[in-house]
């Protein structure tokens, strides 16, 4: 029997990137997922729950809760946006009616590299990549997901794919949400030394499995001219020859 699957996808994904969306739906598909997509979904309140704003990110998981609340399994193409699902909606609505409801979501809510190497035991999901590829561990994924070799493993799997270590791969980018904007002369910084590691590599791609990330780590190479460029995880899997 299928695996039924609803898909998460945030706000990122939906307003700059959605064919990250649209590869995620093709590698669940191919490894046997029944996928879909509830149309009334908005932002999990990420972006105003790490700015302070914890009254206004709880309308927003509140109705993440409505919306989801008869998924048999939640998936998303973003570390970040799933840590906010299962570590802080319980810790946003923890003197509230629905905080046990919130925990229990959580617990049906993955990450897509976590679904696939965790929950289906997949590591090989016949993708195809002719090309070196160096990773980049996203903070939130890497750091309240425990994400540190479930999409290294994914990517071991992909033919035709040579991985190439990178220097402090697990080192923040410098988007960090908010702090990018807030902060702007430090996140590009660290942005440039992310930037510099990915060219010692000589990768022709360096990935990830937050979106955000890549966006600005794509940011810091096209304005350097460099030569790698950044993709999904989902989008390498979900290439084929």
């Amino acid at each position: 029997m299928a695996r039924k699957v609803s898909l998460f996808v945030p706000c990122f994904v939906d307003q700059l990137q959605p064919q990250v969306a649209v590869d995620a739906v093709k590698v669940l598909r191919r490894v046997g997922c029944e996928v879909d997509f509830l149309p009334d979904q908005t932002c999990c309140g990420q972006p105003a729950f790490n700015t302070g704003f914890w009254d206004e990110a709880r309308p927003c998981a509140e109705r993440f809760l409505r919306v989801f609340k008869d998924a048999e399994t939640i998936v998303s193409p973003s570390g970040s946006c799933t840590t906010m699902v299962r570590a802080f909606f319980p810790e946003l609505m923890a003197s509230g009616a629905l905080h046990d409801e919130a925990v229990a979501l959580g617990k049906r809510t993955f990450e897509l590299s976590e679904f696939l190497v965790r929950q289906m035991g997949l590591t090989d999901v016949g993708a195809s990549f002719a090309h070196t590829v160096t990773y980049h561990a996203s903070c939130h994924g890497l750091r309240e997901l425990k994400l540190r070799d479930e999409p290294l493993q994914l990517l071991r799997g992909v033919k035709g794919l040579k991985l190439v270590d990178m220097l402090r791969f697990d080192e923040c980018c410098g988007f960090g949400g908010t702090f990018a904007t807030k902060f702007e002369s430090i996140s590009v910084a660290m942005g440039d030394s992310k930037a510099d590691n990915i060219a010692v590599t000589g990768a022709e791609y360096v990935t990830a499995i937050d979106p955000s990330c890549l966006m600005h780590v794509q940011g810091i190479l096209g304005r350097r001219k460099d030569r790698a460029r950044a993709i999904h995880l989902a989008s390498i899997l979900a290439s084929e020859a």
